[in-house]
């Protein structure tokens, strides 16, 4: 169990969509506002998680037509959120947002999130510490992930806003905004140079 949870500490810790938009969110916006969408994202990579014990993702992501839409969209919200993040406060009428997408943007993030199906398959279906209790072994596996997940990504969230609270000159407030958002596109590109790699 240990072995597991070291793992899992140092798959969630590393930067993705998810924390990134997380601490982008937080930067952008602050706490209250941002704290919706973690929250969002926390159903949503519980609902990963059990498509991944139930087998249904394997079943979703085996369909090569089904991956492929799967991860455009992905891509396509992921972009949507850096501009969000990046154009905070900004005076473009088209892109200002008082606040960051809510619970539901969160879900929405993590269902097509690459990162989130491709961590929980690795813990789920590795790190195999009680093969004769499969129920044992999926319920403490949820409870050690999310156990650790939630405080990374309440750091990650107090970590943006704590720049927030800076109360900085707009326009440095605003370069932080888009340097958060080249960040998370950043993390979208070795994402999708990963998932070519593997198909390739």
């Amino acid at each position: 169990m240990l072995t597991f949870a070291a793992a899992v500490l140092f798959l969630i810790i590393t930067p993705g969509p998810g924390v990134m938009t997380t601490a982008g969110f937080g930067a952008a916006y602050g706490f209250s506002p941002s704290l919706r969408f973690v929250l969002g994202l926390f159903i949503g990579t519980n609902m990963v998680m059990l498509a991944v014990m139930t087998g249904l993702a394997a079943i979703i992501l085996s369909t090569p037509w089904l991956r492929t839409v799967l991860m455009l969209a992905s891509v396509g919200y992921l972009l949507y959120l850096a501009a969000r993040i990046a154009f905070a406060g900004a005076r473009v009428a088209f892109m200002r947002a008082r606040q960051p997408p809510g619970i539901t943007g969160g879900v929405l993030l993590q269902a097509i999130n690459p990162k989130a199906y491709a961590v929980n398959t690795s813990l789920i279906t590795g790190f195999n510490y009680a093969p004769d209790a499969f129920l044992f072994e999926m319920v403490t596996k949820a409870a050690i992930i999310n156990t650790i997940w939630i405080p990374i990504h309440l750091a990650w969230l107090w970590a943006g806003v704590s720049l927030h609270r800076l109360d900085l000159a707009d326009r440095t407030q605003r370069m932080i905004n888009i340097f958060m958002a080249l960040s998370m596109l950043g993390v979208v590109a070795l994402a999708l140079w990963s998932a070519t790699r593997g198909s390739g």
